[in-house]
C-alpha cells in the first residue's frame, strides 16, 4: 500500500516550470487554472507520477511535493 501522496499548493505556484523540467516521468505540466496571483498552476498526471519528490526538491516556492500519510489518512 502506498503511504505517500503528491500535493500541489496552488497559491504558492509561480509557474516557473522547474518541477516540470525535472520530472523524470513527465507527469507534470503547466496547467491553465490560474491561482490568486495570476499564475498558471502546475498539474500532475497521477497515473505517471512515481512519488519520487524531485519536484519538491527543486521547487523554490515549496509549492509542490510528496508527503507521507499518517495512518488515519491512508484509507482516505
Amino acid at each position: 500500500m502506498i503511504n505517500k501522496k503528491h500535493i500541489i499548493e496552488a497559491r504558492r505556484c509561480k509557474s516557473c516550470g522547474l518541477c516540470v523540467e525535472s520530472c523524470p516521468k513527465k507527469a507534470l505540466s503547466i496547467g491553465h487554472e490560474l491561482n490568486a496571483n495570476g499564475y498558471e498552476v502546475v498539474e500532475c498526471d497521477a497515473d505517471k507520477c512515481v512519488l519520487c519528490n524531485i519536484c519538491g526538491i527543486v521547487c523554490p516556492d515549496v509549492a509542490i511535493g510528496v508527503i507521507e500519510l499518517k495512518a488515519s489518512e491512508k484509507s482516505a
